[in-house]
């Protein structure tokens, strides 16, 4: 074993094969955690390096023939490779950005690069299809393959079992958080890392595999178009990459957060935090988040679960949504969000799907099918299946906005124009899906088709739960009982324009 810094509930073993001491380089295969900062996978890749004596090598490669493939999603990761390209450079490590120009083009690179390496090291990422390549490549690489998960506070795998409501979570983590926060990985690994400098790709794995071309990392449309994926979304207004998430994060914490409690329900206010484009995508770190977070409230860990008082006051009872952390309620509410609701969602797709024959519990299922719903949530929905419905709306209607309910086609729009929608209308815009289709099942494949081909945020841990929170998961029954919805938690445009601030958002957005 080596030296790290990494806790080993954090590293998982993925094959038996050996460590190759006497191998050309260690090679860290970046899929999910798309930085270099505040990442436990590269950290992990630094120290066999170290130990090792040898150069890192870092690939990160991007396929194109992944569901949902677009300009959008494409151009939110080109992004973040001219990013990491600057800062990899900087550091002296060979970094190689791949962009498949073909489907299959890239088939053998990562086996080229691992016959000549030390050890392989990975991200991992519980969701989409990474898992399954991973597994994969486990399987037919010649070297030990590590995988490190740096994708919450939490390891995902600190709990044992898969939770089934926020509050049963919560008391979990602020049980056990305090073990955790003070293994953050380091800021910026690349710094103090005294590596051996790395020589070029052999010419044959270069020529064979070129590196993302300037014009493509630099953002140029023509070299984006000649890409085989779905021009029909186009890149969203914002950037992506690690400098417009530490961008976007700076202004949050200085300009927002401080109204974040009152105003982030309001569309109207601007009051959310827009990161989750950038935790999707591993351009920003949970830990740089709280981090930034915990510096502008003054936080010490000592007022954990106290309040904010000082150390030996009364402490909070277990599982309290106000309070915990000991800061302001804008920043115990945002906080909410990034660690008990974000983090949930790994849960369930870290620990829900498990191997094996025979009938699973609902919370042992995977997560992203229709039984994984909780027994009250499918008994309900399947007595209100032939309910009949108000409208019925084909998947293309509803892509286009084209439905009766202006506030419906308005956060359709914002999800089209900008590859989001407002976090309170995200769960309304799914509610009007259920109403409006023929089936909960069919509601559900609406959801996800809309919600992956068209987010930012989409195909995620965190994204998915939002779905699957329309159909009860994480909720309780609610009466009185409706039709269509049964005892699941039902919402209305009218009562929404109500109780939000909608005026500027609805011509901003409005068909």
């Amino acid at each position: 074993m080596i030296a790290s810094s990494v806790p080993e509930l954090r590293i998982r073993t993925r094959n038996a094969m050996p460590v190759r001491e006497g191998g050309d380089h260690v090679l860290y295969w970046m899929i999910a955690s798309r930085r270099t900062r505040h990442n436990f996978g590269l950290e992990r890749a630094i120290a066999w390096a170290t130990a090792l004596d040898r150069p890192l090598v870092v690939l990160e490669a991007l396929r194109c023939g992944y569901r949902w493939a677009s300009d959008r999603l494409h151009r939110f990761v080109i992004d973040g490779m001219a990013d990491n390209t600057r800062r990899f450079a900087a550091a002296g490590v060979l970094y190689h950005p791949y962009v498949e120009p073909a489907e299959g083009a890239g088939k053998g690179l990562l086996g080229a690069l691992a016959a000549r390496a030390c050890v392989l090291v990975t991200d991992d990422f519980p969701c989409f299809f990474l898992p399954r390549m991973v597994a994969s490549a486990a399987r037919q690489v010649p070297v030990r393959l590590e995988q490190v998960d740096s994708n919450g506070l939490l390891p995902v795998r600190a709990a044992d079992r898969v939770f089934t409501t926020a509050r049963s979570f919560r008391i979990f983590w602020q049980r056990v958080i305090a073990d955790h926060l003070g293994a953050s990985p380091a800021v910026d690994p690349l710094k103090k890392a005294k590596l051996r400098p790395a020589p070029a790709l052999p010419r044959a794995i270069a020529r064979r595999w070129p590196a993302a071309s300037p014009a493509l990392l630099g953002g140029d449309p023509a070299a984006l178009s000649a890409l085989p994926i779905d021009h029909a979304v186009p890149p969203a207004p914002c950037r992506g990459g690690p400098e417009a998430a530490g961008a976007q994060l700076s202004r949050f914490v200085a300009e927002r957060l401080p109204r974040y409690l009152e105003e982030r329900d309001h569309p109207d206010a601007g009051a959310a935090s827009g990161l989750s484009p950038y935790l999707h995508f591993g351009h920003l770190s949970a830990h740089e988040v709280f981090a930034a977070v915990a510096r502008r409230e003054g936080f010490s860990p000592d007022r954990l679960g106290r309040g904010g008082g000082p150390a030996g006051g009364e402490k909070r009872p277990s599982g309290s949504r106000e309070g915990f952390w000991g800061m302001s309620p804008s920043a115990e509410a945002f906080l909410e969000q990034l660690v008990t609701w974000r983090e949930l969602g790994f849960n369930a797709f870290a620990l829900g799907a498990s191997e094996g024959e025979g009938p699973r519990p609902a919370w042992k299922r995977d997560p992203t099918d229709y039984e994984s719903l909780p027994d009250w949530a499918l008994a309900t929905l399947a007595k209100h299946e032939r309910d009949a419905r108000p409208r019925l709306y084909p998947l293309e209607a509803l892509a286009a906005g084209a439905t009766y309910d202006r506030i419906w086609n308005a956060s359709q729009g914002e999800l089209l124009r900008e590859g989001r929608i407002h976090n309170y209308l995200r769960m309304l815009w799914g509610k009007k899906i259920l109403e409006w289709s023929r089936t909960p099942r069919e509601a559900l494949a609406a959801m996800v088709e809309l919600n992956n081909r068209y987010a930012l945020d989409g195909r995620d841990p965190n994204s998915t739960s939002g779905i699957f929170w329309v159909l009860g998961r994480y909720d309780r029954a609610w009466g009185p009982e409706r039709q269509i919805f049964g005892t699941v938690r039902y919402m209305s445009s009218d009562n929404t324009a109500r109780k939000l601030h909608l005026k500027e958002y609805l011509a901003r957005y409005g068909r």
